[in-house]
């Protein structure tokens, strides 16, 4: 049977564990992007993504524990990451999400710049993007959120969030629906330039 290649995660947890650096990077690199996107949309602060961002990576690597085998070490990072955003939030009182900036720069890969036509309209289509995840209730949000930038099944999604995969499913029709109304108005359009 052929696994896909994040399978392999829990084995490079392994060998870093046994002291192998090398392996470490690469999962780093593999999940970077996509665990930063998930915390700065459902949080969006940009400080506080990057703070929780890097108290999950700290978690695992200290965590003795390894993850239950029934559970992708995707899953088990991304659960990590919500379970720091929680905490923050119980200490702090919770924020309602901003509309924060992505450095795009401090967490991809150097892509060649664009022109600044193109720049431009990016730079507008990303505010209405966040504009319109920032105007998803928070449940909705973080689904997507999981389901875009984490790459998480619906199964998966209910198993990290300890909801029932219906109403995970639901959730993310819902934010869905929600999001093709946002961006397919021609007012926010008008709005934007």
């Amino acid at each position: 049977m052929n696994r896909p290649l994040t399978d392999d995660d829990a084995a490079l947890l392994r060998r870093y564990r046994r002291g192998d650096a090398a392996a470490f990077a690469e999962l780093y690199q593999r999940h970077r992007l996509g665990l930063f996107r998930f915390l700065l949309g459902l949080c969006g602060d940009h400080a506080l993504a990057e703070e929780v961002f890097q108290d999950t990576w700290m978690s695992l690597i200290r965590s003795q524990s390894e993850q239950r085998e029934a559970v992708q070490f995707k899953t088990w990072l991304y659960q990590i990451g919500r379970n720091r955003l929680i905490d923050h939030w119980r200490k702090q009182g919770r924020h309602q999400a901003g509309h924060a900036e992505y450095d795009e720069q401090q967490h991809a890969p150097h892509d060649p710049q664009p022109g600044p036509e193109q720049q431009l309209s990016l730079s507008r289509d990303q505010q209405r993007l966040q504009a319109a995840l920032a105007d998803l209730p928070d449940e909705q949000r973080e689904v997507f959120l999981l389901r875009t930038h984490g790459d998480l099944e619906l199964a998966e999604i209910a198993e990290l969030t300890q909801i029932p995969a219906e109403t995970v499913k639901s959730r993310l029709r819902y934010a869905m629906q929600k999001l093709r109304r946002l961006l397919a108005d021609p007012a926010a359009e008008e709005l934007s330039v």
